[in-house]
C-alpha cells in the first residue's frame, strides 16, 4: 500500500514537471517569433539600395522688370505680372554714403516693398541715374566714390545695410556711364565687391547698360566702356535700349525703333558668347514713354497716350499737343520680346512702370502675356545638368 502511493506520487510529480517545460518550451518560441530587436529592421522595412539618378536644373524663368521713381504712388502698379519691381534711385556722394530723396521717398520705397511681397516680386533698390540729387549728372559723384577704395568699400557697405534694414531683394546699379578704361574697372571692382556681399545673403546685383549702338549709324558706341568680366558678378544685366533720339542731332524718331532693337541685341547676345557668359542674364529694356518731333515740347506717357484714345495701343505715332509722338506701341513691343526669347535672354525690362497704362492694354500686361505664351512648353523648363 505504502509502495503504491509512493510511485502514484512519483507519477504526479513528473507529470507535472513535464508540463511546466513544455508550457516553457511554447512560451519561449512563441514569443521569440514576434519580437523585434531595436537595432534591427525587418527585412520589409529594408530599403532598396538608391540608383543615382541625373542632377535637374530648373532653368530661369523669364524676368519682367519695371523700374519706378521714387515719387510714383507704389500702389498703382502691376506687381502680380513683374518678378522685379527696382525703385529709382538711392544717390551716392563722392566719399561712398547714399542720399535718398527726403521721408517721402523712403516711405514709397517701404510701400513699393510691401506691395511687392504680396505678389512674391522682388524688390530692388537702384543707385546712380542719370541725375544726381545735388543737381546735375551723378557721373562726378559715381566716379569718385568707387575710384577710392576705401569710399567704394564705404558705398558697398551703406548699400548692402539698407538692403537689409528694408528687407530688399538686391541693388541695381546704374553709373550713367563708365567713360575710360579706368572707370570701367573700378565699375567691376566695386560690382564684385557688392556681389560678394549681397550673394551671401541671397539677394541679388543687377546693372543697368548702355546700349552700345549708334540709331543712326546702327554701330558700336566706343565712348562707353565695359570691363566683361564684370558681367560674370551680377545676375541681371538690363540693357537701356532707348534714347537714340539723341544720336546724330535731335531726331525723335530714333528713340527706340525695331532695326536699332535688332542691333543692340545682337551686339550684346554675340559679346555675351564670345566671353562664354549665359545670355540668360541679358533682359532687353524698353521706354514706356514717347518722344515728340518738336523738343520745346515735353515727352508724355503710355498711359497718356492710351487715355487720348485706346486705340493708339496699336500703332506708334501719335499726334498730340500741336506735335507728332513717336514711341513704342503694343505689336513693336511684342515683336521685340520675341526677338529678345528668339536670342536666348533673360526677358524683358521697362523705363518705367509708372508711365504705363491701366488695365489690359498696358505695355506691362502685354509683355507678360508673350512671355506666359513662350514658357508654355514644359521641354523648356528643365534641363538635365552634365559633369
Amino acid at each position: 500500500m505504502n509502495k503504491r502511493k509512493i510511485l502514484l506520487a512519483l507519477v504526479i510529480l513528473f507529470t507535472f514537471i513535464g508540463g511546466i517545460a513544455a508550457g516553457l518550451f511554447f512560451s519561449a518560441n512563441h514569443h521569440d517569433s514576434k519580437i523585434v530587436k531595436i537595432d534591427q529592421s525587418p527585412k520589409s522595412a529594408l530599403k532598396p539600395k538608391e540608383k543615382a539618378i541625373p542632377e535637374v536644373e530648373k532653368a530661369h524663368s523669364k524676368v519682367l522688370i519695371g523700374y519706378v521713381q521714387d515719387f510714383r504712388d507704389p500702389n498703382t502698379f502691376e506687381y502680380d505680372k513683374l518678378s522685379h519691381v527696382i525703385f529709382s534711385f538711392v544717390h551716392p556722394t563722392k566719399d561712398g554714403g547714399i542720399l535718398l530723396n527726403g521721408d517721402t521717398a523712403l516711405g514709397n520705397l517701404r510701400a513699393m516693398v510691401a506691395n511687392a511681397k504680396k505678389h512674391n516680386t522682388k524688390a530692388i533698390l537702384a543707385i546712380g541715374g542719370w541725375y544726381h540729387i545735388k543737381g546735375g549728372e551723378s557721373y562726378e559723384y559715381f566716379k569718385t566714390a568707387i575710384s577710392n577704395p576705401e569710399s567704394r568699400t564705404r558705398l558697398v557697405n551703406e548699400l548692402t545695410g539698407i538692403a537689409d534694414r528694408e528687407n530688399l531683394d538686391g541693388i541695381d546699379i546704374d553709373f550713367e556711364h563708365p567713360r575710360s578704361a579706368d572707370d570701367a574697372q573700378n565699375l567691376a571692382a566695386f560690382a564684385k565687391e557688392l556681389s560678394e556681399q549681397l550673394h551671401p545673403k541671397n539677394k541679388e546685383l543687377s546693372i543697368a547698360v548702355y546700349s552700345m549702338i549708334h540709331a543712326v549709324t546702327l554701330t558700336e558706341i566706343g565712348f562707353v566702356k565695359y570691363e566683361p568680366e564684370m558681367f560674370q558678378y551680377v545676375d541681371h544685366v538690363n540693357i537701356m535700349a532707348y534714347d537714340g533720339q539723341w544720336d546724330d542731332g535731335y531726331h525723335a524718331a530714333n528713340l527706340s525703333p525695331y532695326p536699332f532693337t535688332e542691333k543692340i541685341v545682337s551686339y550684346w547676345t554675340g559679346l555675351f558668347d564670345k566671353y562664354n557668359i549665359s545670355k540668360e542674364k541679358l533682359v532687353l529694356g524698353v521706354p514706356l514713354y514717347a518722344q515728340p518731333e518738336d523738343p520745346k515740347i515735353k515727352q508724355v506717357s503710355f498711359g497718356a497716350i492710351l487715355n487720348q484714345n485706346p486705340a493708339n495701343a496699336g500703332a506708334d505715332t501719335v499726334q498730340m499737343n500741336g506735335t507728332t509722338y513717336y514711341y513704342n506701341g503694343e505689336e513693336t513691343m511684342k515683336k521685340k520680346t520675341r526677338l529678345a526669347l528668339d536670342h536666348g535672354m533673360g526677358g524683358m525690362m521697362m523705363w518705367e512702370t509708372g508711365l504705363d497704362a491701366q488695365g489690359p492694354e498696358s505695355i506691362t500686361n502685354t509683355i507678360s502675356e508673350v512671355l506666359k505664351e513662350s514658357e508654355k512648353d514644359p521641354i523648356k523648363y528643365y534641363t538635365v545638368k552634365r559633369n
